[in-house]
């Protein structure tokens, strides 16, 4: 199988949500995704994943270079900038806090996104990213004078696969 080298624009991008199991996941699907249709989340700008990995770098006393390179965490972060609001992704956010304060502890929901992007002019040739039980850490509401009204999300995901379909 050959690696896929298509370029894609924006234009060619969709984002879908999912839900993993368990009863976060539960959660996302019973207040958002189920009610508000939010499989293909639309109007979508301004995607932004980033994976980063930490390196400890040991450098012995008198030695220019390092001697070893050790691998640390890995965090994986993102944003999403969306132009429909409709209160689905805030509620991602708060989940059963979304309808009022909660009496005691709740769940914030889970959910899985995946970032599919397929040139219409090479059917077949597409490539896949999906994060995996991602969860909102901030939501923000822009009412601009004379622009179109945003959201905006930030995430954390647990982990992310990658897929590619070339010709």
């Amino acid at each position: 199988m050959a690696a896929n080298t298509a370029i894609y624009t924006g234009a060619d991008g969709s984002l879908t949500l999912s839900v993993p199991q368990g009863k976060e996941g539960d959660t996302a699907q019973a207040l958002v995704i189920g009610p508000y249709d939010l499989i293909n989340v639309g109007r979508v700008e301004d995607v932004h994943i980033e994976v980063k990995s930490e390196i400890h770098v040991f450098n012995e006393l008198g030695k220019r270079y390092p001697t070893q390179l050790r691998a640390g965490n890995i965090s994986i972060t993102g944003s999403i900038g969306r132009a429909y609001i409709n209160g689905a992704l805030l509620k991602l956010l708060l989940g059963e806090a979304a309808a009022a304060p909660p009496v005691g502890g709740f769940l914030q929901p889970s959910f899985n996104m995946t970032l599919l992007l397929e040139n219409a002019a090479a059917p077949g040739v597409r490539s896949t990213a999906t994060l995996h039980d991602v969860k909102i850490e901030n939501w923000t509401y822009d009412l601009p004078q004379d622009d179109v009204v945003r959201e905006h999300v930030d995430f954390h995901a647990l982990f992310i696969d990658v897929g590619d379909e070339p010709q």
